[in-house]
């Protein structure tokens, strides 16, 4: 697969392994109570292969990674959701 390029406004939607959403991890970066970061699997094997980042704050995934050979490398990237967009979870309390 190819690198796509990284465009504003562009609604591209990427392959992934398969049409799971098993969410491996998600992270606050930025301390405000909304995720920042989605570490997905797709396809129930256990290893991430889609990510997602958030990267100004908005509550919107900005920029979406796919890993489609689990290689660690990224095989694709575009800008926006990638067709795949992330479950809205209430935004967390700090104690």
């Amino acid at each position: 697969m190819s690198q796509a390029p990284e465009t504003a406004g562009t609604e591209e939607t990427v392959e992934t392994r398969g049409d799971e959403r098993i969410e491996l991890l998600r992270a606050d970066t930025n301390n405000d109570g909304r995720t920042d970061v989605w570490v997905v699997d797709t396809d129930g094997d256990g290893k991430a292969d889609l990510f997602q980042f958030d990267t100004d704050g908005d509550g919107k995934v900005d920029v979406t990674m796919v890993d489609i050979d689990e290689d660690g490398q990224p095989d694709e990237i575009v800008d926006g959701d990638g067709g795949l967009p992330p479950e809205q979870l209430p935004p967390t309390i700090q104690v």
